[in-house]
């Protein structure tokens, strides 16, 4: 019990550090040096893109780094048969931008009051303001017989649209954040639209390959495109903030049935050091093997053998989680060639898909119904289709499928894009990097 306590205090104190002196004053003197190692190991914990994902299936709860933890899961994924690369996707982009200037030059929209939530069946004079920003960005048509300051269902209706195409959960309820929405000025929309035109006018060599896979990052999508039409769309986790999913064109080249994780040494260090301070049955629970050596010389070690307060602990040990339905990998693995790290892969959280803000994973891509994709990108390997990607996983048995024809990968940012039935839509600046780029080319 003592050994559990202290490793409890420990974590406490590396993730509060504004408490240390008090945790420590409880933990007493003789537990000072440990907790003041596990305080400098974490904190020196590397934290790039190029480390895999570390998710922890037995957590309770999983909480985004903000404040989003709305609902999509009722939400539909685009229809939209148009691939977001390209010329037809571009031209769209740009069929846009004019719709906006023109907004622009008719005076944009009035801002809307914050205030209580406004839903239906409420009457409020915000309503009316309401209906006329809504009018003007097309997601509305008003009736002139009806009480303008009725929240009734035409207006949840198109609210509902609108939230829909500014990635936030259709609940139809004008609250905080989509009134923020309908407040950006359309002079930042229309600065927004022009960044993501240069940055589809830069990638339109790659759109020229008959099947390719393409990641939204910030749009948390995924695309498969066929034959210059999207074939298949599903949502994705992307990396945090500190652990950015990287720009990057490759190929995928093999497919990874029932996956070991070797866990980096980031990771190790920074996210499950502190954990099997505290337990190292924790390791036991979880699947992960602690091992020596390589190949004939390998070797597994007890995690009750080895003493975890070492300095440099990770470094003298590899850590492997075995394949299962609760690996941080899930089930399969899509590799591409890159210098990060980083591939497309199963979860075995499933349930972060329904968040409307997806910026959850350590860089790599977290892929919804990633079998869908996995069928479609083995369709030109002999004998693969559905029903035996399905097979390979429940067997459980490690397999690695190369594919007979890679596929070109393509991982961009884009914070707007149009589908089409014209509709724009817009996504947060999770990385910050719109800011980037407009300074550069500002500074041109």
């Amino acid at each position: 019990m003592r050994r559990l306590l202290t490793g409890k205090c420990i974590l406490a104190i590396a993730a509060h550090p504004t408490l240390r002196t008090d945790l420590l004053r409880l933990l007493g003197a003789g537990l000072l040096v440990a907790s003041c190692l596990v305080i400098s190991q974490v904190a020196h914990a590397e934290s790039t893109p190029g480390n895999a994902e570390w998710v922890d299936p037995w957590a309770a709860t999983m909480q985004s780094d903000s404040e989003d933890v709305n609902d999509i899961s009722n939400a539909p994924v685009s229809v939209s048969m148009v691939p977001t690369l390209g010329e037809s996707g571009l031209y769209l982009m740009k069929r846009s931008l004019g719709r906006y200037e023109e907004i622009q030059m008719q005076g944009g929209w009035q801002r809307i009051p914050q205030g209580e939530r406004l839903e239906l069946d409420v009457r409020d004079p915000r309503v009316a303001m309401v209906r006329r920003r809504l009018e003007v960005t097309g997601d509305f048509v008003s009736d002139p017989a009806a009480d303008p300051f009725l929240f009734d269902q035409a207006i949840y209706e198109a609210v509902e649209r609108f939230q829909l195409r500014h990635g936030l959960k259709p609940d139809g309820i004008v609250g905080r954040r989509t009134i923020a929405a309908m407040n950006i000025p359309v002079e930042a929309r229309i600065r927004q639209i022009n960044l993501n035109i240069k940055r589809l006018m830069d990638a339109m060599p790659k759109s020229e390959a008959y099947r390719y896979v393409f990641v939204n990052i910030a749009g948390q999508e995924v695309e498969a495109v066929e034959a210059g039409r999207v074939v298949m769309r599903k949502r994705v986790i992307v990396g945090k903030l500190d652990r950015q999913t990287p720009e990057y064109d490759s190929e995928v080249n093999y497919i990874a049935f029932n996956p070991y994780w070797n866990v980096p040494q980031s990771i190790a260090l920074k996210d499950m050091l502190p954990k099997v301070q505290a337990d190292p049955g924790y390791l036991v629970r979880k699947n992960i093997r602690v091992l020596q050596g390589w190949g004939q010389y390998e070797r597994e070690i007890s995690p009750y053998n080895v003493n975890w307060f070492e300095p440099g602990v990770t470094e003298k040990y590899r850590l492997r989680q075995d394949p299962s339905s609760h690996n941080s990998l899930g089930t399969v693995k899509i590799n591409f060639n890159n210098p990060f790290a980083v591939y497309l892969h199963d979860t075995p959280v499933k349930s972060l898909f329904d968040r409307s803000g997806r910026n959850f994973s350590s860089g790599c891509v977290r892929v919804q119904d990633v079998r869908d994709l996995v069928t479609w990108l083995l369709q030109d390997n002999d004998g693969w289709n559905r029903q035996r990607v399905d097979r390979t996983i429940q067997s459980t048995a490690r397999l690695d499928v190369p594919l007979k024809v890679n596929v070109p990968i393509h991982l961009m940012y884009l914070t707007a894009w149009s589908t089409d039935d014209g509709v724009v839509n817009f996504r947060d600046d999770i990385y910050n990097r719109d800011t980037t780029l407009s300074s550069s080319l500002e500074r041109r």
